[in-house]
């Protein structure tokens, strides 16, 4: 579908350009009601960011006419994303499309997309992260155990010599195995997928959960499932894995480049992290936590004398449970109550109403929420 061939429908977007603007016109042969952003050079490839929304005018069709006020650089690059990395423009083939361009400052640029990535497909086996055991029984001091333990290396780390940010999870059984129980993120799949856009080069570092005992280890304290041993593995991520990791691998060791992360006691654990260890991890990436088990959950770290930035995307399903939006949106505001936080507490929550409490729909929030903490200079 040719922009040319609808001079019709065009007309209402024509009589829009009425200033010395550039006025971008796309046309797209696969339609659906996803919102379709312009990602570039202008806003740091920001993948969803909102004033680069087009505007829907038609069946395929969409409108952006760019501020008069917008600086643009001395060649504008760009790509068309229907939110993240996962819904990018392809080619007619299946292909990733190059970087768009232009030095056009004002009229009208006509541009057409063929097709969209879905679900993360097609992926290139090539950029695919390199899976490397740690150990099948990696030393748990704290806790007198022993337990598997990944890193997800960039596709290219045995070949640059670069250091990389680092994002511990919990459940790794959950996260790349194919035959996992409950289904799997499919991380290798979505950052083979970013890493092919020069993005999402960072190393995943995910640590098995004790199967049976795996809610009496991500339980911090005393709580509504009673006493837990979450303190002690939380000491094991900080002191013992974590110095490892950075002793072994090329990693960016500061807090601004290090995070933590899982899904349900997995996130819980991880809130605990950030909230025992601020000085260790900037980043937490917060997935349908369960807060019920620490309705009134203390944030001392809201107590720092000198509070240091610290960025948490947060995300809940609209279908987990009747509180699990209620919990994750008092906790927001829990975090950003104090007086003085609102600039070093950068919050982003993301609320998906048909969301259930499944792997499939971290899944889906999972490069979202990498691009934000780790790759974009956004300050929502």
């Amino acid at each position: 579908m040719k922009s040319e061939e609808h001079p019709i429908i065009e007309e209402p977007v024509l009589k829009k350009i009425t200033e010395p603007q550039l006025n971008i016109i796309l046309t797209t042969d696969e339609d659906d009601e996803r919102p379709v952003y312009i990602s570039g050079n202008f806003n740091n490839w920001v993948t969803q960011d909102k004033k680069f929304q087009m505007e829907r005018v038609g069946q395929g069709l969409y409108h952006f006419k760019f501020h008069p006020d917008f600086v643009y650089p001395e060649e504008l690059l760009y790509k068309f994303t229907r939110g993240d990395w996962s819904d990018v423009e392809i080619d007619k083939f299946g292909n990733r499309t190059e970087n768009r361009s232009t030095k056009q400052r004002n009229g009208i640029k006509k541009e057409h997309v063929a097709k969209w990535r879905r679900n993360w497909l097609p992926f290139k086996s090539q950029f695919l992260p390199k899976v490397h055991l740690i150990s099948e029984e990696f030393e748990i001091p704290q806790l007198n155990k022993t337990r598997r333990v990944w890193a997800l290396l960039p596709h290219d780390y045995e070949t640059s010599t670069e250091r990389y940010p680092v994002l511990y999870l919990q459940d790794a059984q959950n996260l790349f195995h194919e035959n996992a129980k409950y289904g799997n993120w499919e991380i290798d799949k979505k950052l083979a997928v970013m890493s092919e856009y020069n993005i999402g080069k960072l190393i995943i570092i995910a640590v098995e959960h004790a199967e049976k005992e795996r809610i009496k280890e991500y339980n911090v304290g005393n709580t509504v499932l009673g006493s837990g041993q979450g303190k002690k593995y939380i000491r094991f991520v900080t002191e013992t894995l974590k110095p490892f990791v950075d002793s072994n691998f090329r990693t960016k060791s500061d807090r601004i480049h290090t995070g933590i992360g899982g899904s349900s006691m997995g996130g819980l654990v991880s809130i605990f992290s950030g909230i025992m260890y601020p000085e260790i991890f900037g980043k937490l990436m917060i997935f349908s936590p369960s807060l019920w088990v620490v309705p009134k959950i203390k944030l001392s770290f809201l107590d720092m004398d000198e509070p240091e930035d610290t960025r948490i995307y947060l995300y809940a399903g609209g279908d987990e449970s009747a509180t699990m939006i209620d919990h994750v949106k008092k906790f927001k505001k829990r975090l950003l109550n104090k007086k003085g936080f609102l600039d070093k507490m950068k919050v982003h929550l993301s609320i998906n109403m048909q969301g259930k409490h499944n792997e499939l729909f971290w899944s889906d929030e999972f490069p979202k929420a990498i691009e934000w903490l780790f790759f974009s200079n956004k300050n929502e």
